[in-house]
């Protein structure tokens, strides 16, 4: 490929991984949507479902790397397809045997493929823009979350009405957009430039005064430096208080006697709030600083979900529900500043295996948010267990950034 058509071609590339992760991301933010539905189905309680949904956030997890490997070798097409197979595989697997032991099967091999489709396709915008990387990490990103909230309340309604089909429907979207994105992206080579064609392309640096891209290290290098524990607990945190709030927020809703709509609408604007905020806040990043704004917003999060809970409790319904918007809008822009950051501290030849290593933190906080908050929830109740992320948030940003303001 030329150099024009590969500069020209950038957006596709983007488009086609928004359009794989926005499908994908039906298996996590349509969760709340399907929860109540795959209950009645399997006949299961709140804290099997809750482990369910930590079996899928694991599964994420652990195909993250070798998709990362798979695709710094021999390029996206492998795991892209694999991860169609799998998120197809999911759904359908779901759709007709919903009984409450291959539950668990159906959305570890759903997962697995949320996890290949996501790495590959996070990484994508990394490889291929430097000034606007912020911008183009963050609508793809955004698509993750974005998609389910378009389609929410169509999911819902739909899922009660005729549940096999509905999921067999998803499967089939996510499959067909992940072999699209198979045959679509591909990785530059040494011919292709990787510039913004925009001026402050060469030599760029972020506010934070890091170079665009450091020196090309392996993940074995990676987790030898101090930088990289500090983002990786602070991600951990990210995961578990963002993964609580999808998980739960319907049922916490009702904890409070708020009304059914209520419940569904805050659900919605909790993927609303992800979308958004990966975007708006990860292009902010690009001019602020990608640590600064990591850490802030985060700070903000935990204050949001603080005043979620006293909302919930005081029974303002709708400040509730705008707040767990907020909550989320706020603790999104990991999600499109990560993948930079990665790349710019640890060079671009291995960012999709090194940001897969940083992915892992995702395990801890899927189970945190999904089978530990459950019991969380059993011992202390619900406020506490809200009250408890709240704090995580606000301290892992303020210990984020005294940490890595320096570097």
């Amino acid at each position: 490929m030329t150099d024009g058509r590969s500069r020209s071609s950038r957006w596709l590339y983007v488009a086609a991984a928004v359009g794989t992760v926005g499908t994908a991301g039906t298996y996590q933010f349509s969760w709340p949507a399907i929860r109540g539905a795959l209950g009645a189905q399997a006949a299961a309680s709140g804290t099997a479902l809750g482990t369910i949904f930590s079996v899928m956030v694991v599964a994420q997890t652990l195909t993250a790397f070798p998709a990362g490997w798979t695709r710094d070798r021999y390029g996206p097409r492998i795991p892209f397809f694999a991860a169609a197979a799998l998120l197809f595989s999911g759904f359908v697997g779901a759709a007709f045997d919903p009984t409450l032991p291959a539950l668990f099967l159906w959305f570890a091999l759903g997962g697995a493929g949320v996890g290949i489709a996501y790495d590959v396709a996070i990484n994508t915008p990394s490889r291929w823009f430097v000034s606007r990387r912020g911008m183009a990490t963050g609508a793809v990103s955004m698509a993750f979350s974005g998609t389910s909230f378009l389609l929410i309340s169509v999911i819902k309604r739909s899922v009660e009405t005729d549940f096999s089909a509905t999921l067999l429907a998803l499967g089939v979207a996510s499959g067909v957009t992940a072999v699209t994105a198979a045959l679509v992206v591909h990785d530059p080579d040494e011919r292709d430039s990787t510039g913004d064609g925009s001026d402050e392309s060469a030599g760029d640096s972020s506010p934070d005064g890091s170079s665009p891209s450091g020196p090309d290290v392996t993940w074995r290098t990676m987790v030898r430096t101090r930088r990289f524990w500090v983002l990786y607990v602070v991600f951990a945190v990210v995961n578990g208080v963002g993964l609580l709030l999808v998980e739960k927020v319907v049922v916490y809703a009702a904890h409070f006697g708020l009304s059914t709509t209520a419940a569904v609408t805050a659900a919605s604007l909790v993927a609303l709030g992800q979308a958004s905020g990966v975007i708006v806040v990860g292009t902010a990043s690009d001019r602020l600083g990608r640590v600064r704004t990591l850490t802030g917003s985060l700070v903000c999060c935990g204050i949001a979900l603080a005043a979620m809970v006293a909302a919930g409790g005081m029974g303002a319904q709708w400040a509730f529900v705008a707040l767990a918007g907020v909550t989320m809008f706020f603790r999104s822009p990991s999600f499109s500043i990560l993948p930079g950051l990665v790349g710019e501290y640890y060079g671009e030849e291995y960012s999709s295996e090194n940001y897969a290593v940083m992915l892992t933190a995702k395990l801890w906080g899927g189970i945190y948010g999904g089978v530990g908050t459950s019991l969380l929830v059993l011992r202390f109740g619900w406020s506490p267990t809200f009250l408890l992320g709240a704090g995580l948030a606000f301290v892992a940003g303020v210990g984020g950034f005294l940490t890595l303001r320096g570097d």
